[in-house]
């Protein structure tokens, strides 16, 4: 692949199907604890008394007991036209029993066992569609866009290709709308998932810039973006001065989605989107470095779902503002005790320039603020004591206090399960400057995460409900796969930025 070109993945391609066929390679079945005994779930429908016994039979001789997230697979026995079943243990209990995120996590593992089959068919929707779709096709997620033929996966060892939904009924009106819903979802997330994946070689400001503006301008939204002259004119001075140290120059994107009208509510997204950090003349350590691919993980998952809202049509406005830089060490570098002017005025003196990220957020969040925004969120792998403090799976939401605690709730409602956090204020002291409106970082290593929220809160228009959700561990997992996530990207915080979108068209 040519450098300066982004990787997008195969996607899983989901539909209703109105039975098991021969065409099938396996059939995904939920399998019940009871006692000595386990049973089939969902499957009254698609099988005969017979049949079914069959099935259970095969799978318990196999050692299935129907234990949460345990996986068998058995030949198909008289009756099923699949090649094999695939019994996934549900654990005790009836319809409801199982939360929607567990599911989709055990959807996501159903899905990464599945290598080098092509088509499956399964009933465990029949618990909840969307979850379950969404897990699918995230746990098949692969990225392998820059292997050669020499080490390229080989065609059975491929992620699952197609997936059919089977049950009676289940295509209806309302199941085809649901379905419709969760295959936009989970290609969003694929989609962030891909610009995380895609090497610094390959995605750097300009082409990012430009790709996000390509497919805002498929999809109908309002495009612009700012080259580096334009933003040194206009006044931003914070991207400007972490992005002048690279060959690769900076960029602003914004893309906006009016589908509220003149009278509808309006959220400003900001996403982060530096797409190497060396840490600048404050040069991180050389172990790990490599991970800093996913320093644009705010950026990747902001300009997802402003595609995504627009994909659904939600009646709200949506304004997307992306600050786009690579920070590079060079002799244009930004230096620590350099004084920068933010836009709008609010000068800043640099004392480390690994702290880079609330430095082009803070532009950003200035001109967000000149929309007028009901609600603001901006997203960023901010900060690595966000991973002392929350791990690496959970998010750290700060911001003012209801909003906050609402864009808290409803990603612990969707699965990704941000913790709202505090901003002290004994902490904003620290960020003074002797000689400049604030420093980029405090004197002290104590709450960093919180005192970067601080930070940022100052470029936030005053009385404007405003939520940080920092991902810097949760954005790329360098761990194992688990549930629905793989190695890499992960797309987090795309589905708790949709849900906050859908709560306050809804509701204001």
């Amino acid at each position: 692949m040519s450098a300066g070109a982004i990787a997008q993945t195969k996607r899983l391609h989901v539909e209703f199907a109105a039975k098991v066929t021969k065409a099938h390679d396996v059939v995904v079945v939920g399998v019940l604890q009871g006692g000595k005994n386990i049973s089939l779930d969902g499957v009254k429908d698609l099988w005969d008394k017979e049949t079914r016994a069959a099935v259970v039979k095969a799978l318990k001789e196999a050692g299935a007991t129907g234990k949460r997230d345990q996986f068998t697979r058995v030949p198909s026995p008289k009756g099923v036209a699949a090649g094999s079943v695939v019994g996934v243990g549900l654990g005790v209990g009836k319809q409801g029993s199982l939360t929607a995120e567990e599911l989709r996590r055990i959807s996501g593992s159903v899905a990464r066992s599945l290598t080098g089959v092509r088509a499956a068919a399964t009933t465990l929707h029949s618990r909840d569609l969307a979850s379950v779709v969404e897990g699918f096709i995230l746990g098949s997620y692969s990225f392998s866009a820059f292997k050669s033929a020499k080490t390229a996966p080989a065609k059975d060892a491929l992620p699952l290709a197609q997936l059919d939904l089977v049950a009676t009924g289940s295509g209806d009106g309302k199941a085809k709308s649901q379905l419709k819903r969760s295959i936009a979802v989970a290609e969003a997330v694929s989609l962030a998932r891909d610009f995380v994946n895609t090497p610094p070689s390959h995605l750097y400001p300009e082409v990012f810039a430009d790709h996000a503006a390509s497919l805002a301008t498929d999809a109908g939204l309002e495009v612009e973006i700012l080259d580096e002259t334009q933003l040194d004119e206009g006044g931003y001075g914070g991207i400007y001065a972490v992005g002048k140290g690279s060959a690769r120059k900076p960029r602003l994107v914004r893309i906006a989605h009016r589908g509220g009208g003149e009278e509808g509510k309006t959220v400003a997204l900001v996403g982060k989107g530096v797409t190497f950090d060396t840490g600048g003349i404050s040069i991180k350590p050389a172990a790990g470095m490599e991970n800093m691919t996913s320093d644009m993980g705010g950026a990747a998952a902001v300009i997802a779902t402003v595609l995504l809202a627009a994909k659904l049509d939600l009646p709200i406005n949506v304004i997307a503002t992306v600050p786009m830089a690579e920070n590079m060490p060079s002799a244009n570098a930004t230096r620590p005790g350099d004084v920068i002017t933010h836009y709008g005025g609010t000068t800043v003196e640099v004392i480390n320039t690994d702290a880079e990220g609330r430095l082009i957020l803070a532009d950003a969040l200035g001109r967000a603020a000149e929309d007028n925004p009901d609600y603001i969120i901006d997203t960023a792998t901010l900060t690595g004591a966000q991973m002392v403090a929350l791990g690496t799976r959970v998010p750290g939401v700060m911001g003012t206090d209801e909003f906050r605690d609402r864009v808290a709730w409803l990603s612990q409602e969707i699965g990704e399960n941000a913790w709202a956090m505090p901003m002290p204020q004994e902490l904003r002291a620290d960020l003074n400057s002797k000689v400049a409106d604030l420093a980029n970082v405090t004197n002290h290593r104590w709450g960093g995460m919180l005192s970067a929220a601080l930070f940022l809160k100052e470029f936030v228009a005053n009385g404007t409900p405003w939520a940080h959700i920092d991902v810097a561990g949760p954005a790329y997992n360098t761990g194992g796969p688990w549930g629905y996530t793989g190695k890499g990207g992960t797309g987090v915080p795309v589905r708790t930025m949709l849900a906050v979108l859908e709560d306050v068209a809804a509701n204001g």
